[in-house]
């Protein structure tokens, strides 16, 4: 009777247990590398005019696969939901700009950095009077309330002016409703890459960045070393800098 109970409790669990994602050698069989990502994030992974899935991080796992000998197959998903689609096995891996934090090592594992965000002061051309986060005391900052940037600029001194992103920001510094927006450095250079003419500045950058990586199952340490070396090649030859070079006009691993 105890034997049968536990036999029952056990297949209970296993019903009720995730199925984990394939390791290195189950992808290799495969044939293909399961990615996921949003497909609304611009510059990272969006659909272009003829709503074909491009950007950065789509890309950056076109190569990864590549050099895994493998095909990537790329399931798009919320954002809320993609970390937890990893734990359903739903892909393999997710490539979406997933950023480094304790609290997700804990419970996944991560490649090599791959890409690095920092915050950066933003001004309009011609203001010379802000010159360092700490010149923003008693300055009107545009941000997100909700945001990091905004706790930033409020611990600076400044008196928040808000706005709903990034656009209204710097659209607020150069009309100057703003004196200032604290912002992602990635979302600048995307920015200046489209509009090279916007007269707006980055006139300082804090020293703390904030990394990415590939983020995949815990326990296939074959694989992560794969997506390591896969990204270390890419540098190498200079794959990651075209790439780079494309969507931001520099180099953003460091």
């Amino acid at each position: 009777m105890k034997t049968c109970l536990a036999t029952l409790v056990s297949l209970s669990l296993l019903a009720a247990a995730p199925a984990f994602a394939g390791g290195l050698k189950d992808i290799k069989q495969s044939g293909v590398l399961r990615i996921g990502t949003e497909g609304t994030y611009a510059p990272f992974t969006y659909h272009d005019a003829a709503g074909k899935l491009v950007g950065f991080d789509v890309e950056i796992g076109e190569a990864i696969a590549k050099r895994l000998g493998v095909k990537p197959q790329f399931v798009e998903g919320k954002w809320d939901g993609l970390i937890a689609g990893l734990g359903a096995d739903r892909y393999d891996a997710v490539i979406n700009e997933v950023g480094i934090t304790p609290e997700r090592q804990k419970r996944f594992d991560f490649s090599d950095p791959y890409i690095v965000s920092k915050a950066v002061l933003i001004v309009k051309d011609g203001d010379d009077q802000i010159k360092s986060f700490s010149d923003l005391k008693g300055k009107r900052s545009a941000q997100s309330l909700t945001s990091n940037y905004g706790k930033m600029a409020e611990a600076a001194g400044a008196t928040l002016v808000a706005t709903d992103g990034f656009d209204q920001s710097i659209q607020l510094v150069i009309t100057g409703r703003a004196d200032a927006t604290i912002n992602d450095s990635l979302s600048y250079l995307d920015f200046k890459k489209h509009q090279p003419k916007a007269p707006v500045k980055v006139v300082a950058t804090r020293k703390d960045a904030a990394p990415s990586g590939v983020i995949v199952q815990k326990g296939h340490p074959k694989l992560v070393a794969a997506i390591d070396a896969a990204l270390k090649d890419m540098k190498a030859d200079g794959t990651y800098k075209q790439i780079a070079e494309k969507y931001f006009g520099e180099d953003v691993s460091q």
